[in-house]
């Protein structure tokens, strides 16, 4: 019973299911708000009413989606002083300029540019009322940098003194600490995946009104749009993420054995890569693998002949530096979550292809062709919360890697029943507000694009309303 009220233990589990929740909305939000802004573009250039149509209609699943992220996300930041209080005391100093960055700065262009851009039609100049969307597209993705910073601090602490006698991180370096080579690497692949979990529900809300034969003129280019995006952002993605597992090998070499299962120091082709593995939990024995050799060695220091330190031989090498302790992190979790990362994002690409080579030259797909593009929404998104959940879980038992373990962050005085009831009623709140999330979002996608407004009789002229979303 003790282990199951264990403080730590539910922190960890609260702060992880609040964490993947609000991340929910992140891609989508960051997403949509530069298709909006694409789709507002083309309007504008062209003057064609199908691309005004498709602004509004992205345009408002993109305000719902950021409506709930700014909710979770509030909760979400109220833990650092609930649940982790000597993690905040600790890096408060160096984490709070990222995060009050992202709050003052980031956000404050985001959601004051968000309410010119929802009540700015036809009030403001078009090009201007154009420059809103853009502005609030830059500023959500500028946040996206901010937040990541801070995060690489944890996996490569940089910029900092320790103040031996506050006991805590102090900033030195604010341009180091947003510079930080993990985060670097980190933000574009992180922001491509975005975009591809955006693509998807655009060929997704496409592919359903393709398949009942609705708002085919409007549903068409967005569909188009859709597959050119998933195929573009998924191939930078790839090419992204290579130059994070260089980074991590650098700053985290343990989380790259992890990622593997690598318990012995591997060169050249025994540094394989394996794609499905069966064996013990330590290592001890392999029942069956499919491996690719060479491909850890290439993926780890771009050549075939490289070096990749196993789980044993750090293990040795930490405990010599940081003292006594198992500082491995859960093994099967890393080894799983890394291959459902990659698998997860394939799928999503290869779906892409087909749906561009099936929709060629104006060719109608058959009926199970529709519906494999539809149900493959939640592909992408997927791709990404297992990829954090290796991030952080790879980096166990450090909080902030060489630092601060995390055993040593969660608030002293805080008891596993007051963390149990705030986990259910978060639990509970969440499982409530993801049903609203989905019935709006459901509900605006099946309702499709508004008609085209229609010139006066009179006139002759045509006035486009403000939107109310």
């Amino acid at each position: 019973m003790n282990d199951l009220l264990d403080p730590l233990l539910l922190s960890r589990w609260q702060f992880g299911l609040t964490t993947i929740y609000h991340f929910l909305f992140v891609p989508l939000t960051i997403g949509l708000a530069l298709t909006a802004a694409l789709f507002q573009t083309a309007w504008v250039r062209t003057n064609k009413e199908k691309y005004l149509q498709l602004t509004k209609f992205f345009g408002k699943i993109f305000l719902i989606n950021f409506a709930m992220g700014v909710v979770t996300g509030i909760v979400q930041e109220f833990q650092f002083g609930m649940n982790w209080s000597d993690y905040s005391r600790f890096v408060g100093d160096v984490f709070g300029a990222p995060l009050a960055l992202e709050g003052l700065l980031a956000f404050f262009l985001e959601a004051t540019f968000i309410g010119l851009w929802i009540f700015g039609w036809d009030r403001l100049p078009k090009k201007l009322h154009l420059a809103t969307i853009w502005i609030t597209a830059v500023a959500s993705i500028l946040s996206a940098y901010f937040i990541i910073a801070a995060n690489a601090f944890m996996q490569n602490p940089v910029g900092y003194d320790i103040n031996q006698a506050k006991g805590r991180a102090e900033l030195t370096d604010i341009w180091a600490l947003l510079t930080n080579k993990v985060a670097l690497a980190a933000f574009p692949h992180t922001i491509f995946a975005c975009f591809m979990v955006s693509a998807a529900l655009i060929i997704s809300a496409a592919a359903w009104h393709l398949l009942r034969k609705q708002h085919v003129d409007v549903m068409r280019p967005a569909l188009k749009f859709g597959l050119w995006m998933m195929v573009i952002a998924g191939a930078l993605t790839i090419l992204s993420g290579d130059q994070l597992g260089l980074a991590m090998v650098q700053t985290q070499p343990m989380k790259m054995a992890a990622a593997e299962a690598l318990y012995n120091t591997a060169t050249g082709a025994n540094a394989s890569f394996s794609l499905f593995t069966l064996g013990t939990p330590d290592g001890v024995s392999e029942l069956f693998s499919i491996r690719i050799p060479y491909l850890l060695s290439f993926l780890s220091t771009h050549t075939l002949d490289g070096t990749v330190e196993g789980i044993n031989d750090l293990q040795a090498q930490y405990r010599q530096t940081y003292g006594p302790g198992d500082y491995t992190p859960i093994i099967w979790v890393t080894y799983w979550a890394f291959r459902y990362m990659i698998l997860f994002g394939v799928l999503s690409i290869l779906t892409a292809v087909a749906g561009l080579w099936f929709t060629r030259k104006g060719r109608e797909p058959k009926r199970w062709m529709w519906k494999v593009a539809i149900w493959a929404v939640p592909l992408p998104l997927a791709a990404m919360i297992v990829g954090w959940v290796f991030t952080e879980m790879g980096r166990q038992p450090w909080i902030v890697f060489s630092l601060l373990k995390t055993s040593d962050a969660v608030s002293p005085n805080t008891t596993g029943l007051e963390v149990l009831i705030s986990l259910i009623a978060f639990t509970l709140i969440y499982g409530i507000l993801a049903v609203v999330e989905f019935k709006l979002v459901k509900k605006a996608v099946q309702k499709g694009p508004d008609e085209p407004p229609k010139a006066d009789e009179l006139t002759g002229e045509v006035t486009h309303e403000a939107t109310v979303y």
